[in-house]
């Protein structure tokens, strides 16, 4: 089957008209944003990861206001509860101290919301897709996604993680490379910084091992990446950070410009931000953090609730912002959403029936 082929039959099944997803960007998938893919053709996105149930429907009523379109929902699968250590954290809060306010020593105690009730909010929402992160659902809500035939996308980073998620019935395998900007789908809390395979050497070899839809993930921003991922034997794509400086995604303008121009070596693994490593721009805190003298960051979600204020302090000043940022940054453009997917996709056509 030729690449633009399997494209089409991907898009036939999930009810698409392109075969390109939004990535679910935690925090950075405003209702506008995920409507404009999803009007385009494509499928929109929403990482809910720190939302209440609450906050999950009233995002897709607001979705659902603007466009008849697909999206899906995204949650992490939660990590075991973190090791705390008070004289360690209390070196975190007086490193953090130096670049926002002061945190208190319960801004450690934050926890994520519920994750069943988050479970039970995306179902409720109805979408075109559920997707997993950080590892593979519960054998519970796989059994209600298929009553409800609710297709499960999985997000993996290993070709190990492919496998599982295709023994565990996974309906598509969305393959993210190391490129990609955010926090990656990392099944083990420290592979995320030992294990950074490319997308360009690990898509093949997923595609090579399972029988499931794989979507290409993880430095994609144009039409030469769409169109490399499908040639690699993926059946669409997905654009994260390259949609970051539409108007759509609404994000402050330090970080936006931060994005603008930015070279794949301008960002860094990182985990100074939520204690899970993530790939940021490298701004001077994150260069600090990793720097001789700074303490380790604190585990998942410590550090995520340490830093909290200093995230908060920190609008419109990209040195305290939470700026995720893949390799591909330097592509985003700042154009409508939809008109960024829409020219990814025709300019991808044109590549591969040149070929």
């Amino acid at each position: 089957m030729s690449a633009i082929r399997r494209a089409e039959a991907f898009c036939e099944r999930f009810g698409l008209q392109i075969p390109i997803l939004m990535a679910p960007m935690a925090g950075s998938s405003p209702p506008a944003l995920a409507a404009a893919v999803a009007e385009a053709g494509g499928l929109g996105a929403n990482g809910v990861v720190q939302m209440e149930p609450q906050a999950i429907a009233a995002w897709a009523a607001e979705v659902r206001a603007l466009t008849k379109g697909p999206f899906q929902l995204n949650t992490w699968v939660r990590d075991p509860p973190p090791q705390r250590d008070a004289e360690h954290e209390t070196k975190v809060r007086a490193f953090l101290a130096d670049w926002g306010p002061t945190p208190t020593p319960a801004a450690g105690d934050a926890t994520p919301p519920d994750f069943e009730a988050q479970a039970q909010a995306m179902l409720d929402a109805a979408p075109a897709a559920i997707s997993s992160v950080m590892g593979l659902f519960p054998q519970w809500l796989v059994d209600e996604l298929r009553a409800r035939a609710v297709p499960w996308f999985a997000h993996i980073s290993t070709l190990a993680e492919a496998r599982a998620a295709e023994h565990a019935g996974a309906d598509v395998i969305v393959v993210q490379g190391g490129e990609a900007g955010g926090h990656r789908g990392c099944f083990d809390v420290w592979d995320d910084e030992r294990r950074q395979a490319g997308l360009l050497a690990l898509l093949p070899a997923v595609v090579d091992a399972v029988k499931t839809p794989v979507v290409a993930a993880g430095g994609i921003a144009d039409a030469r990446g769409v169109a490399a991922g499908l040639a690699l034997g993926a059946s669409a794509a997905a654009i994260g950070t390259g949609l970051l400086r539409s108007p759509e995604a609404g994000l402050d303008p330090a970080w936006a410009a931060g994005l603008a121009g930015a070279a794949p070596e301008d960002t860094v693994m990182t985990r100074a931000f939520s204690g899970r490593a993530g790939r940021s721009l490298a701004t001077a805190y994150v260069v600090a953090a990793g720097g001789p003298g700074a303490p380790p960051p604190a585990p998942y979600p410590v550090q995520r609730g340490l830093s909290a204020a200093m995230k908060a302090a920190s609008v419109g000043k990209l040195d305290g912002l939470q700026a995720w940022a893949g390799q591909s940054a330097g592509l985003a453009r700042a154009a409508p959403a939809g008109e960024i997917v829409r020219d990814a996709w025709a300019g991808a056509r044109a590549l591969l029936r040149a070929e």
